[in-house]
């Protein structure tokens, strides 16, 4: 009996022990299954437990049961590494892209062109020595003086002859009142705050600095809730950290141009579209025409206009195909430069026309001044005159043909060909002897003569057998760079032969077929060869590569040496042989 006694002792502790352990089991379970009665009674009776004691008992919870521990810990753990990569959110680092400094008529500006956490490049413009406490010093006190002590009529202000004048005198008063006001200042303090003073009155304000920054093509305000945008030649578009803190301002800026042409823009005639004294063209429009407030768009002239050497350095073009133009010109065959917004027609015009000989008479047309070509050429520039107010005085583009014609010229450049009265014109120069070089909005050469055989233009195919070549500019947005998309000749009956064509994957322009409709020309009329043709380009495409390797690229430079190449290639050749930079005789 003892040791049945014994095992049943046994017997009876083992099922006491299963069972404090399912209980355990069981207690565990209804934890999980309803933790929020748990907190509720927990809150009901704080005084029953301590919380030093529930801090214990949430410890030693995970160590009962063996089995869900370890997944327990293992989401724990991936909770933790995921919680920081969502709630801290990525952020770049600003990145300097380029900086730079210019003058604005005297005054200091320093450039900087970052790469924010923003989808544009910021270009950040500030002038040192002058902080905002100075700024609205002198656009709110100083100016109004200003304005009230220069005794003049606003018919002199506004007359564009006597700009320059009228600009000496207010700067000069400028001067006087800032010494009146800040004796202590130096002279060339006085000097950059007068010409700050004075860009705010006669101005476009702190736009006055963006438009002396040779780097920008445009300038845009979209409305006084954000900031001015910029297009830089290299970063494309930017967003600046100059803001409109006014609709009025921009209405401002717009009647002060509007004045200086004779015109107005209000509520009846909310659009402008008008050029600065200094080239640069504006558009204008008001709210609500343009929904989210006042608009100006400053398209800047070029400075340092586009030369032939400039295309080749910057790729656009390649020497052997600028050889081939260069030959073209030389012999007074026509051609079209077509291409989309922005591709560059205008500035490869300018290239053209820097290739034409200086004993010739040009005659240049457009709607705005664009074009600059070397200043000791034979060259008449005319440009279109919209009506005033009172709808008198238009002078169209067609117009302006028809009189060009009358001025024997021996070259003619239109600025951009829209209708068919320019077109017949137009083609009708070619066909009585003129050598004819326009733009035309088309994005490859089928394009282009679709374009002129179809309304609205709409010539009769036969006509286009007086063309010589398309010359088709393209603007890649998404490289931000622009290229010679392609050259074809025009044979008879609209038919397309393309010689040349950019190859996107190697970045190059490439021969795609040989010349016909050219050889054809340049043997009728110049007695050339098809061997004289290639000998011809070849050393053409040499001079071409000497000018870029030494640096020959201004307007007057490339002009002085194409026109010596006319007079006597053997001298202009043996600075090529000898590697060696023009000499000019300045």
């Amino acid at each position: 009996m003892p040791r049945k006694n014994i095992k049943d002792k046994i017997k009876e502790s083992l099922e006491e022990e299963e069972d404090q352990v399912s209980d355990m089991d069981k207690i565990e379970l209804d934890d999980d299954k309803e933790p929020e009665k748990e907190e509720v009674e927990e809150e009901q009776e704080p005084e029953e437990q301590e919380q030093p004691e529930e801090q214990e008992q949430v410890e030693e919870e995970p160590e009962t049961s063996e089995d869900e521990t370890p997944k327990e810990e293992s989401e724990y753990k991936e909770e933790k590494e995921e919680t920081p990569a969502q709630e801290e959110p990525q952020y770049m680092e600003p990145a300097l892209l380029a900086s730079y400094s210019f003058s604005s008529e005297g005054i200091p500006v320093d450039v900087k062109i970052m790469k924010k956490d923003d989808f544009v490049p910021t270009y950040e413009i500030t002038i040192p020595g002058i902080d905002e406490w100075t700024k609205k010093m002198l656009e709110k006190s100083l100016k109004a003086e200003l304005v009230s002590e220069v005794n003049l009529d606003i018919s002199e202000i506004l007359d564009p002859k006597k700009f320059n004048d009228v600009k000496k005198k207010f700067l000069a008063t400028g001067k006087s009142i800032l010494k009146r006001e800040f004796p202590n200042l130096s002279d060339a303090n006085i000097e950059i705050l007068a010409v700050y003073l004075l860009q705010n009155t006669l101005g476009l304000g702190e736009l006055e600095n963006l438009r002396s920054d040779d780097e920008l093509e445009e300038i845009a305000i979209n409305s006084s809730k954000e900031n001015v945008w910029v297009y830089h030649k290299k970063f494309g578009w930017c967003k600046t950290n100059l803001i409109v803190k006014e609709e009025s301002v921009t209405y401002d800026y717009a009647s002060m141009v509007a004045r200086k042409i004779g015109r107005q823009i209000n509520v009846l005639t909310p659009m402008l579209d008008a050029h600065l004294p200094n080239g640069d063209r504006v558009n204008a429009t008001l709210s609500p025409v343009s929904h989210f407030g006042n608009t100006i768009t400053i398209r800047k002239f070029a400075r340092n206009p586009w030369t032939i050497t400039n295309f080749i350095k910057s790729r656009t073009v390649s020497s052997e195909l600028s050889a081939l133009v260069w030959l073209c010109i030389q012999n007074e065959l026509s051609l079209v430069v077509s291409g989309g917004t922005g591709s560059g027609k205008t500035s490869f015009l300018n290239a053209l026309a820097g290739l034409i000989p200086a004993n010739q008479r040009i005659v240049s047309i457009e709607d705005t001044r664009e074009l600059t070509l070397p200043s000791f050429l034979h060259w008449v520039p005319m440009v279109v005159r919209e009506a005033n107010p009172e709808g008198k005085g238009e002078v169209k583009m067609l117009d302006l043909m028809v009189n060009a014609l009358r001025q024997r010229p021996d070259r003619i450049l239109v600025g951009e060909v829209r209708r068919k009265e320019e077109a017949e014109i137009l083609f009708e120069a070619m066909h009585t002897g003129h050598s004819v070089y326009a733009t035309l909005h088309a994005d490859n050469s089928e394009q282009t003569i679709s374009r002129l055989t179809n309304p609205p233009i709409d010539l009769p195919e036969g006509m286009l057998d007086a063309l010589a070549g398309i010359v088709v500019q393209f603007r890649h947005r998404r490289f931000n760079i622009r290229r010679t998309l392609e050259f074809s000749e025009v044979m008879k009956g609209g038919k397309l032969n393309t010689v040349y064509r950019w190859d996107v994957k190697s970045d190059k322009i490439k021969a795609t077929a040989k010349l016909l409709r050219l050889h054809e020309l340049l043997s009728l009329y110049a007695g050339m060869s098809e061997r004289e043709i290639s000998s011809d380009v070849e050393e053409k495409r040499d001079v071409l590569d000497w000018m870029v390797k030494h640096g020959h690229e201004e307007v007057d430079d490339v002009g002085r040496i194409i026109s010596h190449y006319y007079m006597d290639p053997d001298e202009v050749l043996k600075y090529v042989k000898k590697d060696q930079p023009w000499v000019f005789n300045r």
